[in-house]
């Protein structure tokens, strides 16, 4: 259930992340929007290191580094909703970006890439996607 919920709360602040970001950017620009967006989250996810003590940096040593590459994704993914959004709308961009989203976690666990374990890809999985875009096409013709 805790699960549920934290995915629940990753939708909301996604949604609201991506309006706000789009928001500022119309007065700042994309990549000043950017660089504000992580500089405020490099500052929020300190505090809350340095309150918690959750986690251990002598241990970074121990990472596969091509992992860091998570650090140019958020960026990437800030400046491409942006764009998106500023292009499309927030409806039409978060949900393209869902299927997108649920199609490559789908080929990452059926392929089990990057440490993944490998789930069993059955003609449900792939039907389920087909099935949410044309939930968003018939969406976008009403």
């Amino acid at each position: 259930m805790a699960g549920i919920i934290y995915s629940i709360l990753a939708g909301l602040f996604i949604a609201l992340q991506n309006v706000f970001n789009t928001r500022v950017s119309e007065h700042i620009g994309l990549w000043a929007t950017t660089t504000v967006v992580f500089t405020v989250g490099l500052l929020t996810s300190t505090t809350i290191f340095l309150l918690t003590r959750d986690g251990d940096f002598s241990k970074l040593k121990d990472v596969d580094k091509i992992y860091f590459l998570g650090g140019v994704f958020g960026v990437l993914i800030i400046y491409t909703i942006m764009r998106g959004i500023t292009i499309l709308g927030p409806t039409y961009t978060i949900s393209i970006l869902m299927v997108s989203q649920l199609l490559f976690a789908l080929m990452i666990d059926s392929f089990g890439l990057f440490g993944q374990e490998r789930i069993t890809l059955t003609y449900t999985k792939p039907l389920g996607i087909v099935i949410m875009i044309i939930g968003i096409i018939i969406f976008q013709l009403s």
